[in-house]
This record gives structure tokens, sequence and C-alpha cells, in this order.
């Protein structure tokens, strides 16, 4: 069986507000348009998630509920107070719980980043694979039957994209 994992990291949020929690932050305008993108390009690849991990913080929400539209069909979402700001150690046992075979986890760095290099068999020749920044998405592949099979290294990169990649192309 094919297990396929989608890692996104929060749209780009706003440090404006000095009385705004962490955790009740919101997305700034550049993360407003590039959640939208991520979610077309997902769709327009074929990466659909059949669920969604999403972080319980104000950021990951707002990303999720800025993407989501752009995906056919409803994917159903669970919040997750467990991955804000998560290890990626606890983000894998987040994944363990899911039954669906194609999971897309919205989270923060550093757990979410180091998540993707630890699972990737080869990094992917992006050169902001290495920092993922934000909106940074990458779809893994693994050949296991349930998620809690997943060992480091043994994800193969179906494909990795950042927004400014994608800004790029539709300003073209």
């Amino acid at each position: 069986m094919t297990l396929r994992l989608i890692l996104t990291r929060h749209a780009k949020s706003d440090w404006d507000d000095p009385l705004v929690t962490d955790h009740q932050r919101v997305l700034n305008p550049r993360g407003r348009r590039s959640a939208p993108l991520i979610g077309r390009w997902l769709a327009g690849n074929g990466h659909v998630p059949a669920l969604a991990l999403v972080s319980d913080a104000r950021r990951t929400r707002e990303t999720w509920e800025l993407l989501a539209p752009e995906l056919p069909g409803v994917v159903p979402v669970r919040f997750l107070s467990a991955l804000y700001a998560a290890s990626a150690h606890t983000m894998l046992r987040a994944l363990a719980t899911a039954g669906e075979s194609a999971v897309m986890m919205i989270g923060h760095n550093p757990g979410i980043g180091m998540l993707a290099a630890d699972l990737a068999t080869r990094p992917p020749a992006h050169p902001a694979f290495a920092r993922y920044p934000t909106c940074a998405t990458v779809v893994l592949e693994f050949d296991a039957d349930e998620w809690a099979q997943l060992h480091p290294h043994s994800g193969q990169v179906i494909d990795f994209v950042v927004p400014r990649d994608l800004e790029a192309v539709a300003s073209v």
C-alpha cells in the first residue's frame, strides 16, 4: 500500500500586534495570498488529502481555511493542540492516529521542516527546502500499510513548492 503525506508550514503571519500571543497571531496579507495558491497547486497536481491534521493556532487554522476551498470536495479536518509548535516526533505520533492513506499536516517550524527532512529519502534539489519557509509544501509517498510504520528517510519526495515559485508563474 502507498501512503501519501503532505507537509505544509503555515502561511506568513503578522507580527505587528505586540499584545497578541504567538498562538493567536493571524496571517499577514502575503500569507492570505499564499495559502490559496498552495491549495490550487495541490489540486492542480492531484495532491488531494483525505484528511487534514492542523495545529490549533490561529495562523495554521487560517492557512487551512484559505487553502481548503481550492481543493475538490470537502476534506475532513482535525485541529490539534498537540501540533502547536510540535517536534517532529510529536507530529509523527499525531499522524499515527490517522486511518486515511492521504493526509495533510499543517504546522510550524522548526518541527514541520525537521519532519520533512527526517522522512525524505533524498531532499528535493530546491534551495528553499532546508529552511522550509512559510507555506512551503512537500508531498511524500511511503511504501507502508499504516502511518505507525514510517521511519527516517523512507519517504519519496513527489513534489515540493514554495509560494514564491507559484507567484512567479502567476505573474507571467
